[in-house]
């Protein structure tokens, strides 16, 4: 692992995620500051470890009944100041391996029961660092069937998350209109492309 840098220095002290200050090396030897966030303490972050491990899992839950529908997220969220569409997605508690994550996130932001199921190729749900210039999150997609009644009764209270089941039509139109997360743009692909026959076909590849 290449190190262009000398030192870190944590900068706050919150319960999900900090800021660290990296005394950053230029290519000419010259010293600058590079700020970055992590869900990570120091001495187990990514730059010093090289570690890459599921910090969160966001989950692709074809409905059982209706495998032409996939659970979608309205989701509030605070610094765009806006609903956005999302896929369900949580934080891996300590202890706690991926496919159980998604299990009780998916089961506490919709009510629903998720059954993963296995990535024949195991390309997918490695751990896939996301906003790399930013920070050093690593997420996992947790790819399975999603089943039961819909239900908001599990949400917190800092939560503004409306839950529901969308068909194609549904998600072209967020594609082409609404507020979206990246990673579910792409995800959101695969499924307008995907078999009702055989959803996790792509998984076969």
């Amino acid at each position: 692992m290449e190190k262009n840098y000398s030192s870190v220095t944590k900068q706050t002290n919150n319960k999900f995620l900090n800021m660290y200050n990296m005394d950053a090396i230029a290519r000419d030897g010259s010293h600058f500051n590079y700020y970055f966030a992590t869900r990570r303490e120091d001495g187990d972050l990514m730059c010093q470890t090289g570690i890459l491990r599921s910090d969160a899992v966001v989950m692709y839950p074809i409905c059982k009944e209706d495998p032409n529908k996939i659970v979608l997220l309205r989701q509030y969220r605070y610094p765009i100041g806006d609903y956005i569409y999302e896929l369900p997605a949580g934080l891996v508690d300590k202890g706690e391996e991926p496919n159980e994550a998604a299990i009780r996130e998916i089961k506490e932001e919709t009510g629903l029961l998720f059954t993963p199921v296995p990535d024949y190729n195991g390309y997918f749900t490695r751990p896939f660092i996301q906003s790399q210039g930013l920070c050093d999150e690593c997420n996992t997609t947790i790819f399975g069937f999603a089943e039961g009644e819909l239900s908001d009764k599990d949400e917190e209270n800092s939560e503004r998350i409306e839950a529901f089941k969308a068909d194609k039509a549904f998600v072209k139109d967020i594609l082409k209109n609404k507020l979206v997360s990246i990673r579910a743009a792409y995800l959101l692909t695969l499924f307008l492309n995907s078999d009702s026959k055989d959803p996790f076909k792509f998984l076969k590849v």
